[in-house]
C-alpha cells in the first residue's frame, strides 16, 4: 500500500490536472479489465443485496423508467433493472466485459443496450435517466478530479426526481487496517497464478461523505456503510423531493 498524495480527509480538491494522465489512467483501467474480464465475469453472478434494496425502493417510490448501469461489467445489475421493468443502458470501459454482458443478455433473454465509455465523460444527454446504478467503479478512477467529474456526470444525466446509488470500497472493510482514505493496488489472480494489479482509492466514510458534498451537481439523500463499502443514494442538485438524512 502506498500513501495517498491527495487529501486523506475532507472534500477532494478538483485540480485542472493533466489530460494525458487522465486518458492514460482510463486506458490502463480498460487494459486491466480487458485482461481479467473472462475470469472476473465468472465470479460476478449475482446482484448485490444493496443494489436489490435500492431497486426495490425505487420501484415503490416512483417506478423504474430509463436506467443506467455505470461500470456494468457482466450485466448482473443491468439484468436486475431490466427484470423490474426498466429500459436499461449498461456502460463499461472494458470492451471484453461488454462482450460478457452481451453474452449474458443473449443467454438470459433480458433487454438492455450496452455502450463502451468512460464514467467521467458519459456519452448521454442531460436528464436522460430516472435511475443510475454506479457501484464498484468510482474507486478505480484516478486522480481525485476524475472521481469528482464522474460524480458530477451522474448528477447531469439524472432527470429531476431521479436517484442514483453510488458505492466505493471503504476503510471499514475487514481487509484494511486503516482509518483514513488511501490509494493502493490490489491483485486479481487469474487461473494459472498470473496476477494483475488493480488501482483502488479506499474511502474512509467521512471522506466519502465530504466528497459527495463537494460535487455541486448532486445532493446526498442518504449514506451508509454495508459489507465494507460506502453506499450513498444521491439526487440531482436542488431536487425538490430530496432531503439529506445520513444513516450509517
Amino acid at each position: 500500500m502506498t500513501a495517498d498524495d491527495e487529501s486523506d480527509r475532507g472534500a477532494e480538491r478538483v485540480d485542472g490536472g493533466n489530460g494525458d494522465s487522465v486518458t492514460r489512467a482510463a486506458g490502463e483501467l480498460q487494459a486491466v479489465y480487458d485482461r481479467i474480464a473472462d475470469h472476473f465475469a465468472k465470479t460476478r453472478e449475482y446482484a448485490w443485496p444493496e443494489v436489490e434494496a435500492f431497486v426495490d425502493d425505487e420501484v415503490d417510490r416512483r417506478g423504474l423508467d430509463r436506467a443506467l448501469d455505470i461500470g456494468c461489467g457482466n450485466a448482473r445489475h443491468a439484468e436486475l433493472l431490466a427484470e423490474q421493468g426498466a429500459m436499461v443502458v449498461g456502460l463499461d470501459v472494458s470492451r471484453e466485459l461488454l462482450g460478457a454482458a452481451q453474452k449474458r443478455r443473449q443467454e438470459r433473454g433480458f433487454a438492455a443496450d450496452f455502450v463502451h465509455g468512460d464514467a467521467a465523460g458519459l456519452p448521454f444527454a442531460a436528464n436522460s435517466f430516472s435511475q443510475v446504478v454506479y457501484v464498484a467503479t468510482l474507486h478505480h478512477l484516478r486522480p481525485a478530479a476524475t472521481r469528482q467529474r464522474s460524480l458530477a456526470e451522474v448528477g447531469r444525466v439524472l432527470e429531476p426526481g431521479g436517484r442514483a446509488l453510488v458505492s466505493a470500497w471503504s476503510t471499514a472493510h475487514d481487509r484494511f487496517d486503516r482509518d483514513s482514505s488511501f490509494e493502493t493496488e490490489i491483485e486479481w489472480t487469474l487461473p494459472g497464478g498470473e496476477t494483475v494489479d488493480r488501482y483502488y482509492y479506499i474511502y474512509d466514510p467521512a471522506a466519502f461523505r465530504d466528497t459527495l458534498a463537494a460535487v455541486p451537481e448532486i445532493d446526498c439523500v442518504s449514506m451508509r456503510v454495508s459489507s465494507g463499502n460506502c453506499y450513498a443514494v444521491v439526487a440531482p442538485a436542488d431536487d425538490a423531493e430530496s432531503s439529506t438524512a445520513d444513516s450509517d
